[in-house]
């Protein structure tokens, strides 16, 4: 599994990244939706998660203060449901690799991850470097949002 934050390889079964201490998520196979370890269904579309997680393991309490929690709403019904906290512009990136489909068509799996995963981990630097977090790695690209826990 392949850590959201440095994009470290991790083997199958951790909740935590063996590099940076990142809780790893889950991506739901059916929306592409990040999800928590140890859960069974996708919070998005509610299909079926693979199970890879123990259950009843212990986290690391500072792995879990290391991703922030940032919640997105569409829409407010009425001002007796407002949410305390502060109100904050953020800037959203979706960033891809163009004709990565049409390069890893004839290549096996592991020679195109060779050649993608240097240009992700370029892209995620870059979002680090200037104090984004990284919300989700696809395959090719990335989504990244910046002003957000942090100013």
């Amino acid at each position: 599994m392949r850590c959201l934050k440095c994009a470290a390889e991790n083997r199958e079964g951790r909740k935590f990244c063996a590099q940076c201490g990142q809780a790893l998520k889950l991506v739901c196979s059916s929306c592409g939706a990040p999800n928590e370890p140890g859960e069974k269904f996708c919070g998005d579309c509610g299909a079926a998660l693979a199970v890879r997680a123990q259950p009843g393991a212990i986290q690391s309490p500072r792995a879990a203060s290391a991703a922030p929690d940032i919640r997105v709403s569409s829409e407010q019904t009425d001002a007796s449901t407002a949410v305390d906290g502060e109100r904050k512009t953020v800037t959203a990136l979706f960033a891809d690799i163009k004709g990565s489909t049409e390069l890893e068509q004839d290549l096996d799996p592991e020679a195109a991850r060779a050649i993608v995963d240097p240009a992700l981990k370029l892209m995620m630097d870059a979002v680090h470097r200037y104090d984004g977090y990284v919300v989700q790695s696809t395959g090719d690209g990335i989504f990244a949002l910046f002003g957000a826990p942090l100013v």
